[in-house]
């Protein structure tokens, strides 16, 4: 055998030894970046040994590389850096049944929708069900598995164009500029949310309910690589659904005034 053979012959095995590695280290933990996902730029924000990096009140606890609440006392805040301005995160849940949880990634009330829609209140109204932007846009369908199974969730956004994935299936798609969008975003600026607003930590929301993360990873979209929004037809919502967003938005604005008259007796 010539040297030339024996040393392809070598290359060969080496890089199916570290293929091989990278398989084994993907079955092992949950929390690791594929060979796509690190050629895009994606960073791991969980290491599947704790949370260093995340601001909590010590109600939240990573256990066998999954990050799950263990009691009352706020959301789980990645404090290292905030969101880039166009990005997309991907990320790994599941809930218990009836459970409610969410991702804040921009300022305000700004949420992909974490939910058990089979048993939760709000999975009655497809506009804050799992993977809506909450209180504003529905997604196409509901992609939901069963309560604790794992589900995968994707949030692209670039510019003015707002994505949402679930268990990989785009159910969120749409350009807030676009006239055809208008009363949407406008719900979301009554309850106190603004689509044009950047620069929020990461945060996973504590709403007491059994919830569990992991594989939580993010980069930046570079300014040449082009989202173009399909504008995809959110669930329609039926006329007792859209009835009672009505009367929910007006507790919201109710409680809302009457914080601000309080504060307002007491200067």
């Amino acid at each position: 055998m010539c040297k030339f053979t024996i040393l392809r012959l070598n290359a060969t095995i080496v890089s199916g030894a570290l293929l091989v590695s990278s398989l084994t280290a993907m079955a092992e933990s949950p929390n690791i970046l594929s060979p796509e996902e690190q050629t895009l730029g994606f960073k791991l924000l969980t290491n599947g040994e704790n949370i260093d990096g995340w601001k909590h009140s010590g109600n939240w606890t990573i256990k066998d590389g999954e990050v799950t609440r263990t009691g009352n006392g706020g959301g789980l805040v990645y404090e290292k850096e905030r969101v880039p301005d166009d990005f997309e995160l991907r990320f790994d849940w599941k809930v218990a049944s009836g459970s409610n949880s969410g991702v804040y990634y921009r300022p305000g009330q700004y949420e992909y929708q974490i939910l058990d829609n089979s048993r939760h209140i709000d999975g009655g109204n497809p506009r804050t069900s799992a993977a809506s932007v909450y209180f504003c846009m529905a997604p196409s369908r509901d992609a939901t598995k069963s309560p604790d199974t794992w589900n995968s969730g994707r949030i692209v956004c670039k510019g003015t164009v707002i994505q949402h994935w679930l268990n990989e299936e785009k159910v969120v798609d749409f350009d807030y500029t676009n006239v055809m969008w208008r009363a949407n975003v406008d719900l979301l600026r009554l309850r106190g949310g603004d689509l044009s607003a950047r620069g929020a930590n990461l945060s996973l929301q504590d709403h007491g309910d059994p919830v569990w993360y992991r594989n939580i990873r993010l980069r930046t979209i570079p300014g040449d690589e082009r989202l173009v929004s399909e504008n995809i037809a959110p669930q329609e919502l039926k006329a007792a659904v859209l009835a009672a967003e009505r009367k929910k938005l007006q507790r919201i604005l109710a409680r809302r005034k009457a914080r601000a008259d309080k504060v307002e007796k007491k200067r």
